[in-house]
């Protein structure tokens, strides 16, 4: 079968501001159609870029179907612009967003915080339509929450506290693939994810860490994933392809704008991973494209 789907990250970047990394948001497209997880910042540009790369589906107009993982600012900054964009950019129908409780009050707050610029746009010269501009928020709880002719998504809890947060599972005509949101280890994704064609998932550098401070030692390993403990988790899912994304170097101020001390703890992580997963590994990049 001709591989009709294509992972693309549009962006892999935390809450830091590191300009070559955009923030969260990963599209899985099928043929025409794409499905975005998360919205970082700059994602609509990025999602451009794409399109100007020759994947027809990510064009900014045609971004209709989004999924949250949860309600972190790194991970929703760029909602406005999903909504915003791709409207001015003639998006003729509804915008329909799926993620955690929260949700609908996020939308009604963007929508109302805009509401002297849709009234502009609607009926001042511009006459720009009135379907683009809506949005279908959808407050999701575990289980298939979405399904169309080119994939079925379904949500799955994951553990990252304080916030309700949620991993999706895409199935589509060629290809499983899961994506984690941000978590620690977690046997519901696990569950989820077994042997899965694609596992995009979030992690921290094991050796890294240790130069924390106790208190960020404390959260990190809380709330996110190391790259030993995501060797093991990536042993048991058996993926065809696992790609780190959300990727935590945990590089000193100073080497932050250093590429070599970037490459050099890239592929450290990748060695970390390996101690127990032998399966084909990928540090992703802004921009990567998998099918």
């Amino acid at each position: 079968m001709k591989n009709q789907t294509k992972v693309v990250l549009l962006g892999t970047g935390t809450p830091n501001p590191v300009p070559e990394r955009s923030g969260p948001c990963v599209a899985v497209v099928v043929n025409d159609q794409s499905y975005l997880v998360d919205f970082g910042p700059g994602l609509v540009r990025q999602a451009q870029k794409a399109y100007r790369m020759g994947i027809d589906g990510l064009q900014a107009r045609k971004l209709t179907r989004a999924f949250l993982t949860h309600l972190h600012s790194d991970h929703t900054v760029g909602y406005a612009d999903l909504i915003y964009t791709p409207w001015v950019m003639t998006r003729d129908q509804p915008l329909q967003v799926f993620g955690p409780k929260g949700l609908k009050k996020m939308t009604e707050h963007i929508l109302a915080a805009y509401e002297v610029d849709i009234h502009a746009r609607k009926y001042g010269l511009e006459k720009a339509n009135q379907e683009g501009i809506e949005v279908v928020a959808n407050e999701i709880s575990e289980g298939l929450i979405y399904k169309d002719d080119l994939v079925s998504v379904e949500a799955f809890l994951v553990d990252h506290p304080p916030f309700e947060s949620y991993g999706y599972k895409f199935t589509t005509p060629d290809k499983i693939v899961v994506i984690s949101g941000d978590t620690c280890p977690c046997d519901n994704l696990v569950k989820h994810a077994k042997e899965c064609d694609i596992l995009v998932h979030e992690v921290y550098s094991s050796q890294g860490i240790k130069g924390r401070t106790p208190q960020w030692q404390k959260y990190h390993t809380r709330v996110h994933t190391s790259s030993y403990d995501l060797g093991k988790i990536a042993s048991e899912v058996q993926p065809g392809l696992l790609v780190l994304y959300h990727q935590l170097f945990m590089v000193t101020r100073d080497e932050a704008t250093d590429e070599s001390a970037i490459k050099k703890r890239t592929h450290e992580m990748i060695d970390e991973i390996k101690v127990h997963f032998t399966g084909h590994v990928v540090s992703g990049n802004d921009m990567d494209v998998f099918d």
